[in-house]
């Protein structure tokens, strides 16, 4: 009776061990095909033990049938003595339609006296737990090997205790070596890195053990066909094994390093010539006057390069300022320097040059201009230049101040005569003013700064109408200055021009304008009119200053105007194109200013769909009395008028030429006659009173 407590014991025991387990036994007995299944093999395929019949073949009918083949094939290994037990994975299908992984192993328990085997015995555990866990670890390893395949990075690593070192494909193909193994000998890497790298990557490449701080570096290597690479590493200390492992990864970035130094290089150069910038040159004539070493600066300004644009083309003029570029460096000795400061204007800085020598370098470089290539379409053209020089010996001298007096020297060389070149002189400077250009383009700074610089405006007026019916105000600027005096742009905008700030000028007034008067024109109550400078087309961030201040003020696109005269758009006609396509993608409009002052005008008219031209005043104050000037106007006005632009007539001020001009079909007009400018704001005001009004009794 105590034996039998002690079995019952037993079972309950053992019964209790494979449940928690999750374990499920089987039992095969070869003689009678009977199987036998534990009440734990069912519950773990959701069945009670009476559900289910224990058949030989019972776990067969209930195994994946993609799994069936491997199974019986690991049995009949086992009793066909190939293997010393059964082992395998497969999936049965639970009471409830979803498959169970389990893990399988058994084997051989009873023999006859020839060896047969009469009987088999094994459990099967649930794996299903561990085998979702293996699929998501192979998804995250998928994601992994995609996202190094994508980034191109090869993986490393180095035994420390047996140092032996494993580079993956990846790396292999970095290095270019070509070998079928992952495993390469401890010292290879050392023997690709570059002579000037190499001491530097290896001492960083020193990982301290037992940490875990990930140590960048970047580095050159030369593969074994003399191909210098750029790679970029990261490494790290991994506790591993006895003394641990140096982990690391490798990516090529020749490609990045190569785009940096092209960005570096544009971002210092001029793209057309490849001189230095107006940016770069300032710089570094900054450095060099600091030294307090004596210098030559060159302002170059070649002459009849207008004239060559509209006769042969821009091509034909790119082509003469590449040519004319590279005459210049010819000329110049290894430690000067070149800059284009924009359109057909250079710089130079020429250190430890008197003014002998510089003379002679500036007769060198009026040759250089003069054999310039021009192209086939320019031979019965020519070209020259103005060269003016100061010589800066005083470390306190500003770049401004510097530039301006090259520049005044410049200008002194053309009303010589041109093709020439001038010193500068400190006793002329004083009498002529040569160093105003130059205060006066830093005073406009100040003057954005301080409220000194003023918003006017002149109204654009439907000829024969009132105002109010077209509401086109173009805005002006004018200076007030620090002696009093109001100074009209004709002399600050020059030099604004001249010493590269005319672009920061023009965003100052389309910012200040739009953001004071954005709901009027919302309103409806007027429409504002902007002259753009050459070095505001060619500003690539225009378009996006112009978007973010439209999103900030309110103002509407349809409500603002950009004028681009043929002066600015032929220092950069691509760039002009292109504003204006952009202009027309966002329903602003355009218009040609000064029209037909310039041989080519009719040749932009044709490359840029502008919504209006404004004819250049010198036709119109006289068109009374001259039959030329009238035959102009009516030629203008009729190519337009066919090609569906509005037509402006600048510089009207007597009545009988509003007369005349609307017998022409000249639509629309603009001066004295008709409105002296004004500040903005009084213009503003004036139209949005009766606007509002209008709106109000629209809204009642």
């Amino acid at each position: 009776m105590a034996r039998q407590g002690k079995k019952s014991r037993d079972g309950t025991r053992w019964e209790r061990a494979l449940e928690r387990a999750h374990l499920g036994v089987w039992d095969w007995d070869l003689r009678t095909g009977d199987c036998f299944y534990s009440a734990t093999w069912a519950r773990m395929l959701g069945y009670s033990q009476d559900e289910l019949a224990n058949t030989s073949d019972l776990w067969f009918r209930l195994t994946h049938p993609d799994d069936r083949e491997r199974a019986l094939a690991s049995g009949d290994r086992h009793i066909a003595g190939l293997t010393d037990a059964i082992e395998t994975e497969l999936r049965l299908k639970h009471k409830q339609g979803h498959w169970v992984w389990v893990l399988d192993r058994g084997g051989i328990v009873e023999r006859d006296a020839a060896g047969r085997p009469l009987r088999l015995m094994g459990v099967q555990t649930d794996i299903s737990r561990q085998k979702a866990a293996e699929a998501e670890l192979e998804q995250v390893n998928v994601r992994f090997r995609l996202a190094l395949a994508a980034s191109g990075t090869g993986i490393w690593h180095h035994d420390i205790a047996t140092r032996k070192s494993y580079w993956d494909t990846r790396t292999r193909e970095i290095f270019g070596l070509v070998a079928d193994t992952d495993e390469v000998s401890a010292d290879l890497w050392h023997t690709y890195l570059h002579p000037d790298d190499k001491e530097a990557t290896e001492r960083v490449h020193q990982v301290s053990l037992g940490t875990d701080t990930i140590i960048a570096s970047q580095y050159r290597i030369v593969r074994r066909d003399g191909c210098v690479r750029h790679v970029e590493s990261l490494v790290r200390f991994i506790a591993a094994g006895e003394a641990g492992q140096i982990l690391g990864t490798v990516r090529d970035i020749t490609e990045d390093k190569l785009r940096e130094q092209e960005l570096a290089y544009a971002a210092r150069h001029d793209a057309l010539t490849g001189l230095l910038n107006r940016a770069a040159f300032d710089r570094l004539l900054a450095d060099h006057i600091a030294t307090g070493a004596p210098l030559a600066v060159f302002y170059v300004d070649l002459d009849y390069f207008k004239a060559l644009n509209d006769f042969a083309g821009h091509a034909a003029g790119d082509l003469a300022l590449k040519s004319v570029a590279a005459g210049i460096g010819r000329c110049l000795p290894p430690s000067a320097h070149a800059a284009r400061l924009g359109g057909d204007e250079f710089a130079l800085l020429v250190p430890d040059c008197d003014a002998a020598e510089a003379e002679r370098l500036a007769g060198a470089i009026l040759a250089a201009v003069r054999d310039a290539d021009l192209g086939l379409a320019a031979t019965s053209r020519r070209l020259a230049a103005s060269i003016g020089i100061a010589i800066v010996h005083d470390r306190l001298t500003t770049v401004a101040d510097a530039l301006a007096c090259a520049d005044d020297a410049c200008y002194a060389a053309k009303a010589a005569g041109r093709d020439r070149f001038a010193l500068f002189s400190a006793d002329a400077a004083s009498g002529s003013g040569g160093l105003n250009a130059a205060r006066l383009a830093a005073d406009t700074v100040d003057a954005m700064e301080d409220g000194r610089l003023k918003l006017f405006g002149q109204q654009i007026h439907r000829l024969g109408r009132p105002w109010q019916e077209n509401r086109h105000v173009e805005v002006l600027a004018r200076l007030d200055g620090k002696g009093g005096r109001l100074i009209p742009p004709g002399e600050f905008i020059p030099a604004a021009e001249r010493f590269g700030i005319a672009a920061r000028l023009d965003r100052w007034i389309i910012r200040t304008a739009l953001s004071r008067h954005g709901a009027a024109m919302k309103s409806g109550a007027v429409t504002l009119g902007f002259n753009l400078s050459a070095q505001t087309l060619s500003d690539p961030g225009l378009w996006d200053f112009v978007d973010r201040i439209i999103e900030e003020t309110g103002a509407p696109h349809q409500g603002i105007g950009f004028e681009i005269t043929e002066t600015a758009a032929v220092t950069n006609f691509d760039a002009a194109e292109t504003f204006v396509r952009k202009a027309r993608e966002r329903r602003c409009r355009v218009s040609l200013d000064d029209f037909g002052a310039g041989m080519s005008s009719f040749e932009y008219l044709r490359r840029f769909p502008v919504d209006a031209i404004k004819i250049d005043g010198s036709f119109i104050e006289h068109i009374t009395e001259s039959r030329f000037d009238r035959e102009i106007v009516l030629a203008i006005t009729s190519i337009a008028r066919s090609l569906g632009c509005a037509v402006v007539a600048e510089k009207i001020e007597r009545q009988d030429t509003v007369a005349m001009l609307r017998d022409m079909g000249v639509e629309f007009g603009q001066g004295f006659l008709l409105h002296r400018p004004e500040p903005l704001q009084h213009i503003v005001s004036h139209a949005a009173g009766p606007a509002r009004e209008a709106a109000a009794r629209e809204a009642s």
